[in-house]
């Protein structure tokens, strides 16, 4: 199962603001960034419809703040698991 990719408020307004360009179309772009040309074109509608305040998310800032150290946390305890074992195999090797 793949994860769903978030992108970043600044991500889709370079998006849409390439898409916008005359003589550029909507797949073109989207095939370009690697993203599908429906999802370009929603992205360009919310961007028409809401105009500066599109994109603004649905967290806090204190909550991404969160989430990322959540996230730091997780690989920084992974890194020092991975070393206490290699750290313990090597002991037993050299003994």
């Amino acid at each position: 199962m793949s994860k769903r990719r978030k992108f970043s408020a600044e991500f889709k307004r370079g998006a849409v603001e390439q898409a916008s360009r005359p003589g550029v179309s909507c797949a073109q772009v989207a095939r370009e960034l690697g993203i599908r040309d429906s999802l370009l074109t929603r992205w360009k509608r919310e961007a028409d419809m809401a105009g500066k305040a599109a994109f603004v998310g649905t967290g806090s800032p204190r909550d991404e703040e969160f989430a990322r150290l959540k996230r730091e946390l997780a690989r920084i305890t992974k890194e020092r698991d991975f070393l206490r074992e290699a750290a313990a195999l090597f002991a037993k090797g050299s003994s």
